[in-house]
């Protein structure tokens, strides 16, 4: 038996594939924004969309949330795993277990099949946080969780649509353990009508170029990417490097967790092994096996060249090594909602402090950590209950060899992928008043490159409200690279009227009275290069623009 060998397709022919796929991505992002219900996706855009094949390889990704696409892999070998033999055009799969590819239980992540005839060729994929996915705490985040079950609703892979078809009592079952069922519907069909317009345009594309010659150019591009990839790595002196990072506490009075990356180069090839971290924990800073795949391929792609594909064919250069019962490869059924965010950004900070001197050029200082606050209480203006999470006062992005951090750029999982909403948006939606929201000067790490600055936020909350706070970074600041110093860490604050307290970064349904207000500053990026070298034009142009370094609050500021 012969089979007819695989077209040749022209660079051209290639070039406007591989555009279209990106293209694809990109418009199936715009209608999730657009039509999605929630704060956290239509404004802070806590999303995610990318297009895989059967073989679970990641064709194409849109710029959103690295730490979301590098798990989906994962996913997908769950989906086809549990489905295998069984999916039929016109079904919608639904997962968000992080002990089957997902994230944390509030990613939620819905699947749609590309069929090509007979053949199914792609998945259309679509990432979201949701408000709410039920569990002990309003928002998921819960530090006083001790096991998974206490974090939210686990969805395994779920045909939510079959062959068209929408399961409406699998529907009111999943919106019936969250809070805001209305905002979960509405979510829920924003993410799979954007995945279903994503998938109706690739099969445009297989209509308009035949089924054999996109899934040649679609070969072409994994190895060109991977080609150009291993040629990086091939610059970098062999040897092994070593790299550490340090989670400020896990809730329960355990401080400094390691995370260790032992990294060998080889030639073109990379290892990173973080067998050496700190055993897991009994709550929410884990994180699961996907999760942590998806951090280290997230701190490689930092180290290419912009302008590389993420895709398959750049991991392909990479190896991880994890080991199960650490803080970075949990096993039985620990909780990890906080694990897109931290451990998250230690293990990238640990892999970049490890390969600083092997790749001086392309390593770049920390990037903030994340300190999130949930809100929930009763909004006086429709008389309904409202969750509200903070994506405001981002913290300041790390410096590079290419010059200063972006300053309230975000953190490293997402660096910049998640925005700040609307402040008069924000206002107008919800009983709460920015009294402030600027730049918070000297944050950012010095450096012959300066970190870039965190932010100043007075928060006032007009109504009596409900609080969690789920982060890190109010002992470690942003890594400081390649002789750069580390940005100043987060203090963040309540003043209830009477006193200002410090908050702490792991609590649970912490009542805040009518007309508090928060008082934040974030954190600055980390520095890179020795600060003997910046230019004294550049520290005159922060002084000209009031950047540099004012009294710290908890050294005696106002």
């Amino acid at each position: 038996m012969t089979t007819d060998p695989a077209p040749t397709v022209d660079l051209v022919t290639r070039a406007v594939i591989e555009h279209r796929l990106n293209t694809i991505v990109t418009e199936m992002g715009e209608a999730m924004l657009r039509t999605a219900y929630s704060q956290i996706l239509n404004a802070s855009r806590d999303f995610s969309i990318a297009i895989l094949d059967p073989q679970a390889r990641l064709i194409a990704q849109a710029d959103h949330i690295p730490i979301h696409v590098g798990a989906l892999p994962w996913a997908v070998r769950a989906v086809e795993e549990r489905f295998a033999g069984q999916i039929a055009p016109g079904d919608v799969i639904l997962l968000n277990d992080p002990y089957h590819g997902g994230s944390h239980l509030p990613d939620l992540t819905a699947f749609v099949p590309v069929f090509d005839g007979d053949t199914r060729v792609f998945w259309g994929v679509v990432r979201a946080h949701m408000g709410d996915i039920g569990g002990a705490t309003h928002g998921a985040y819960n530090p006083e969780a001790t096991e998974i079950w206490q974090e939210g609703l686990r969805v395994p892979p779920v045909r939510i649509v079959e062959g068209g078809k929408l399961r409406d009592d699998l529907l009111d079952m999943l919106a019936l353990n969250t809070r805001f069922p209305r905002d979960f519907r509405g979510d829920l069909a924003a993410m799979i009508g954007a995945a279903r317009f994503g998938c109706g345009r690739i099969s445009a594309l297989l209509d308009e170029y035949g089924l054999a010659t996109v899934q040649q150019a679609t070969e072409d591009i994994l190895d060109a990417a991977e080609t150009r990839a291993r040629a990086i790595v091939a610059g970098w002196p062999d040897g092994i490097y070593h790299g550490a990072a340090f989670l400020d506490d896990d809730g329960t009075g355990r401080e400094d967790i390691a995370i260790r990356a032992c990294v060998t180069v080889a030639g073109d090839a990379l290892s990173v092994d973080l067998s050496a971290s700190d055993p897991q924990s009994q709550r929410f800073v884990n994180s699961s096996h996907a999760n942590s795949q998806a951090a280290v391929a997230m701190a490689f792609a930092y180290l290419l060249d912009a302008d590389i594909a993420r895709n398959d064919g750049a991991f392909r250069p990479l190896k991880v090594v994890l080991k199960p019962g650490t803080i970075v490869c949990a096993e039985g059924a620990v909780p990890v909602a906080l694990s897109t965010s931290h451990p998250s950004n230690e293990i990238v900070e640990a892999i970049i402090r490890a390969l600083q001197t092997a790749c001086p050029e392309r390593a770049m200082g920390g990037w903030g950590r994340r300190f999130r606050i949930s809100l929930t209480g009763e909004n006086p203006r429709n008389g309904r209950r409202f969750i509200w999470h903070l994506f405001h006062a981002r913290p300041g992005g790390g410096a590079s060899a290419m010059g200063d951090g972006w300053s309230c750029g975000g953190e490293w999982h997402a660096v910049g992928g998640i925005k700040f909403g609307s402040i008069e948006v924000t206002e107008a939606r919800f009983p709460l008043l920015f009294e402030r929201h600027e730049f918070r000067p000297g944050s950012g790490g010095e450096g012959q490159f300066r970190g870039g600055l965190g932010t100043q936020l007075d928060l006032r909350i007009d109504v009596p409200v409900y609080a969690h706070t789920a982060g890190d970074g109010v002992r470690h600041g942003s890594a400081g690279i390649a002789g750069g110093q580390d940005g100043m860490p987060h203090d963040y604050r309540l003043d209830d009227g009477t006193t200002e307290t410090p908050l702490a970064t792991k609590s649970f349904g912490r009542a805040f009275p009518a007309g508090s207000r928060l008082r934040i500053l974030s954190s600055g990026g980390g520095g890179w290069g020795d600060p003997a070298r910046r230019s004294a034009q550049a520290i005159e142009r922060d002084r000209r623009l009031g950047l540099l370094a004012q009294p710290f609050r908890g050294e005696g500021a106002p």
